[in-house]
């Protein structure tokens, strides 16, 4: 028996694309969506996997709000690589299955291991 978990946090951030031709590759903001999926194999005594609280406590650590991502980040902080990132900080702490990093209500990445 198991159980998803899902929790989602937005954070507000600029960034622009390297190697990118098109208006992506000027300093643009987002409204980001990320959600974290976790994976739970059972409960507490209170039927209670993990604590959602605890989980968006801990995105909230990791989240870079109001930030430029380029200043933060090494890596070209597309939708994509971001999602790694978020994924690799938080399975550090969680078993994580997969997180998504929405740049707006129509575009996603999903990062995921095999």
């Amino acid at each position: 028996m198991s159980w998803i978990l899902r929790v989602k946090e937005k954070f507000q951030a600029a960034h622009f694309l390297k190697n990118y031709k098109g208006k992506c590759e000027r300093v643009h903001g987002h409204t980001f969506c990320v959600e974290v999926h976790v994976k739970v194999d059972k409960l507490n005594k209170t039927g209670i996997g993990i604590d959602f609280i605890e989980i968006k406590n801990t995105l909230n650590k990791i989240l870079p709000d109001h930030e430029l991502l380029n200043e933060i980040y090494d890596f070209n902080p597309s939708a994509e690589n971001l999602a790694r990132h978020f994924f690799q900080e938080l399975k550090k702490i969680y078993p994580v299955k997969k997180v998504i990093v929405w740049e707006s209500e129509e575009a996603c990445a999903e990062y995921f291991e095999d």
